[in-house]
Formats: C-alpha cells, structure tokens, sequence
C-alpha cells in the first residue's frame, strides 16, 4: 500500500474548502484508499489482514467505492487507492476501476497470481486510462519470493506483468521486505526492467509488524507517524492510514479507527485532518513506510 510513482494527471474543476485546502497546501495527504475485500487467493507471511482463501470477507460493494470516489473528488483528494484482501478476486473489478478512473486517478495493488487469459482481456478496459496496478514482487528468485508469499507466486508475478504492459496498462513494483542487499537489488531490478517496468515505478518498502508479520516475528514496529496518514475507508469504518485496518489473530484492529462514520466522506476527512494537525512537528517518518 503506497503512493504511484508517478501521478496520472485528470483534469476535474477544483474543489474548495478546508479539506482541498489542506490537500493542496500538503497539509493532509490527498490519497483515499478503500479495502474492496479482505479474501485472498494466497496466504503471505507478512500480510497485514490476515488474508487467505476463507477470511472473512468484509466487503465494499461497487455502489459505495464509486460514491466514496465521487465525494472524494468533491472534497478536493487528488486520488484513490483500491486494496484487499486480492482485489481481482471480486468480478466487477476491472470494469469499477475504469468508473472510479473517471473520478481520480487509481493505484490498486494485486499480487498478480489471476491473470487469465479471460481476466487479461478484460482488464484491456484500463489501457491508457489514469489506473496504475501495483504488484508485488520480493526477489529475484522464485524460492526466496515465494517463500514469503506463495508457491509458484514468481512464476506466475512474472508472466503476468509483461502481459499487462504489452496491453499498454500501467505497472509498478513493489518490493516489501525486511532488508536485501545490494547484490540482490541489483539482479531484482534488472529483472523488473526486462519485465517492462521502469526504476521510477519501483518501490522498496519495510514489512510492518502488524497482521501476520506479528505471529512470524517479522517486520518494524511502526508509530503513528512513521505510517502514511492517507485516509482509508473499509465496510468496518474509516482509519488513519492504510496500514490501519489490520487483523490479528482473527480480529480487526481498532486502534487506527478514526470513525465508524464512512459517509458523507467529510466525517472521516475532518477527523483525519484534525488528527494530522495535532501532531507535533518533527513527527516525521523515517522508516520508508509506503
């Protein structure tokens, strides 16, 4: 979960009040992400939620993301950030990420392992539309990688991402992991360029020690304001960061909530900038989370 490395430009009139002045002075983030889903077709080791093929759904049906994106837009945010749980998972997907594009530009993060034939023709829908796919990819070996996250997760990750640049659909990487060195990053770079993606759609960040991470003794043990403070909506409510709405041994973290109010999106959007301005200065991350 993290911001694109490069911003899809989509003209809209520009919003005011306080919520778009904040955005636009840097005050507040102007990423909304939503958790579609929490199921997922893989099981990682680190994964923040828990997921695996039986979780616990916890499910935004597309009405309410494309009303959140709407009143996202409305309220001055600059994007969107869809997440799960595997997003490709639900069926409507491609086609509400080409809807929610007419709204802000999307990143969606994928593990990647459903491509399809039949799913590849269908996401042809997002080719030169403001909808970038994050994929996650560790290493440059199929043991190592899939030893954090799935058998044959390599094989399939890397068969998939020439696939969608071929169809002209924005890719980026994003490498999560607790440390690599520099022989290793070299080789996983070179890998991702001859796969189709450029250095400035990679990404490098820490695990977190939230979710499964905690259970497998794995990841940085982040504060407040080591986490991006990008509003993030779920069918449980509305938290502080994306790396808010984890699961622990089953059960949904709180700590993070800001409101159980998701609608109107103002609601959450004020506490968040509330919360944001309270902080101390000097409060900065130094930990890459992203």
């Amino acid at each position: 979960m993290s911001t694109p490395a490069t911003e899809l430009e989509h003209p809209h009139p520009p919003a005011v009040g306080p919520i778009a002045e904040a955005v636009s002075a840097g005050r507040l983030p102007g990423r909304v992400w939503m958790y579609t889903n929490y199921h997922c077709n893989i099981a990682c080791t680190y994964c923040l939620t828990e997921s695996h093929p039986g979780a616990a759904r916890r499910e935004l049906d597309p009405a309410a993301m494309l009303d959140i994106a709407a009143q996202a837009r409305d309220l001055g945010f600059t994007d969107l950030g869809v997440t799960g749980g595997e997003p490709f998972l639900q069926p409507f997907m491609p086609d509400l990420l080409a809807e929610l594009a007419q709204q802000l530009p999307v990143v969606t993060l994928t593990n990647a392992t459903l491509f399809s034939r039949r799913l590849l023709a269908r996401v042809e829908v997002l080719a030169g539309l403001p909808v970038a796919l994050q994929i996650s990819l560790d290493r440059p070996d199929a043991d190592t990688n899939d030893a954090m996250r799935a058998p044959r997760n390599f094989a399939k990750v890397t068969k998939a991402i020439p696939a969608l640049v071929e169809r002209g659909i924005t890719v980026r990487i994003a490498t999560t992991v607790e440390s690599i060195d520099d022989v290793e990053l070299d080789r996983l770079c070179a890998l991702h360029r001859d796969l189709g993606v450029p250095d400035s759609e990679h990404i490098i960040r820490p695990i977190v020690h939230r979710g499964r991470a905690i259970n497998n003794d794995l990841g940085v043990h982040a504060t407040v304001p080591d986490l991006p403070a990008e509003l993030t909506i779920t069918a449980d409510g509305a938290f502080y960061s994306p790396f808010g709405p984890t699961v622990h041994n089953g059960q949904l973290d709180t700590d993070l909530l800001l409101t159980r109010t998701t609608r109107p999106l103002a609601t959450p959007a004020r506490a968040q900038l509330g919360l944001i301005e309270d902080r101390l200065d000097g409060e900065d991350s130094t930990l890459n989370i992203r």
